[in-house]
Parts: structure tokens; sequence; C-alpha cells
């Protein structure tokens, strides 16, 4: 049975979002057109933003999914991270705390889509 891998994340500017998660992830997206932007993460594997579904990004709609980024390392390293990324003016929308899974926080992207970084587990 094939396992998924393309994760797509709804945009509402391509352009913007892409500049932001090169900015975020230190990554270069393996193409550009006007509405999708592909990152490969490993081989074989994409997470892409969509502009296609621009109507279903509003800012208003209801989250229920995140973007996930597990860092090797203890809850310094997650801090470590959280420093990074304040310091580039991302949205907080959870600050750094300890879960049951570890230290992690959540922050947004300009459509408001989640990303939570954890430890890995």
């Amino acid at each position: 049975m094939p396992t998924p891998n393309l994760f797509l994340i709804y945009v509402t500017d391509t352009e913007a979002s892409t500049t932001f998660y090169r900015d975020l992830f230190d990554m270069e997206p393996d193409m550009i057109t006007p509405r999708y932007v592909p990152f490969t993460v490993a081989p074989g594997v994409l997470f892409a933003l969509w502009s296609g579904g621009a109507e279903s990004a509003a800012q208003a709609t209801t989250r229920t999914s995140e973007v996930g980024l597990m860092v090797p390392g203890s809850a310094e390293a997650v801090d470590a991270v959280y420093d990074e990324w304040t310091a580039k003016g991302i949205t907080v929308v959870d600050e750094p705390h300890d879960a049951v899974f570890g230290r992690t926080f959540v922050i947004a992207d300009p459509d408001g889509n989640l990303i939570r970084v954890s430890p890995v587990d």
C-alpha cells in the first residue's frame, strides 16, 4: 500500500507564502508556479503550497490540522527554534510550554495555517 507523499497547504498569496516557508525552513522550492510551489522534504515526499483552493483558505476558516516540525534534542532545542523564528517576526499562537509529548509551541503562517514544533518522538 502506498504511503502519503504529498502534503498541500492552502494559501491565498503564493508569492508571500513561498517567501515565508523558504525563510522559515531555510529550504528552496523545487519550482515556482503562480498557484503551486512544491518543496522536497524527503526523497519522493513533497510539502507544497497551493492557491487553487484559496477560496477555502480564508482567515476565518477553522484550522483542523497542523504542519509539524519535530526537532532532535532536548527542550532547549525546541526553545532555540522558537527564539530563531520569533526573531524573524512570525505570529505566535501558543508559546513554548511542556506537554505530554515534551516541549512544544505553535505558530501561524500568513493564512493562519498552524505549524507546531516539538521534540522527536
